[in-house]
């Protein structure tokens, strides 16, 4: 299981970005964000949040309360959109 450090850095590279492209959106210093990645501090529920809405994942799945797969489609137009959900649901339906 991951713990909450290595979750954000994992959700961070995901999104090709560097801890000061980080910082600069959720609007935190690089050393803060440094410090949520290594676990040497905890963010406050309000950054939790901040978080949890950019990218797209419950607080929950940052806390390791539940297990939840991410898959980032938003640079995807809404026609490449549905095909996507499309085949995820597909393979669902696979046995």
């Amino acid at each position: 299981m991951l713990i909450l450090g290595e979750k954000l850095k994992q959700l961070r590279i995901g999104k090709n970005l560097n801890q000061d492209q980080l910082g600069e959106i959720m609007g935190l210093a690089v050393s803060t964000i440094s410090n949520y990645e290594t676990d040497k501090r905890c963010p406050s529920l309000e950054v939790l949040i901040k978080y949890a809405r950019f990218f797209h994942v419950s607080a929950d799945y940052l806390l390791g309360l539940e297990r939840q797969d991410y898959l980032d489609i938003s640079d995807l137009d809404d026609e490449k959109r549905v095909i996507a959900i499309q085949v995820i649901s597909s393979l669902r339906n696979l046995k």
